[in-house]
């Protein structure tokens, strides 16, 4: 797979037009008339998902319950999308919110890289969304922004996580001791990475498991 530049211009693309497909799933920016879904599924799950996030800030809003923040951070996103430090996608089955996948902490120069994050509604999990959405974003870290390595960061006792991980069968690359700070906590992160080079060995495995071509 040849690349005919390394420093693709992506923000030509507005957050209105781009969305990545899977077989199943539909990825695209979050925007201000999203928050009632992103708030319903973020207050619901809120005990399933907070001890696996950083600590929020005391006294900041709260985008699930203040609509300003919400859009504020759909802001702050297209911002970072726009100036090519990080990618957020809303995940979508059955034209429903159900999560996020995000692309973050993308770095040029010569090391070309960036990290997956990633959460579900709870209601949805089990059923490999999660793991086809992140084939879907790790296509478009290679495919489309050029970039070199992705890696995702996983508390090691977080077992739904590393399910994802191993359907999509990522190298485990050994765990960074108390690598990130988790809901008030400086946790152990178990690192798991591909780069391009695997991506091109894998992509027709990948396709032929999790991806389709966007509708025309």
């Amino acid at each position: 797979m040849t690349r005919t530049s390394r420093h693709t211009d992506h923000s030509a693309r507005t957050t209105g037009s781009l969305r990545l497909y899977g077989r199943r799933v539909m990825l695209r920016p979050l925007v201000a008339p999203d928050f009632p879904a992103w708030s319903e599924v973020r207050r619901r799950n809120h005990d399933w998902l907070t001890v696996w996030e950083p600590q929020r800030v005391p006294y900041a809003p709260d985008p699930s319950t203040d609509r300003d923040a919400f859009t504020s951070r759909c802001n702050l996103q297209e911002r970072d999308r726009q100036t090519g430090v990080s990618y957020a996608f809303g995940l979508f089955v059955d034209n429903a919110f159900a999560g996020q996948v995000n692309l973050n902490n993308v770095v040029r120069g010569a090391l070309q890289s960036g990290t997956i994050g990633y959460w579900i509604d709870q209601a949805r999990a089990g059923h490999g969304y999660v793991a086809e959405a992140v084939a879907v974003v790790l296509r478009y870290a290679f495919e489309e922004l050029d970039l070199h390595r992705v890696e995702i960061c996983i508390v090691p006792r977080n077992h739904n996580s590393h399910r994802v991980m191993e359907k999509l069968d990522i190298r485990n690359e050994g765990t960074a001791m108390r690598f990130l700070e988790i809901n008030g906590v400086w946790e152990d992160h178990v690192r798991y990475g591909i780069t391009t080079e695997e991506w091109a060995e894998r992509r027709d495995e990948f396709a032929r498991a999790w991806l389709t071509s966007a509708p025309t």
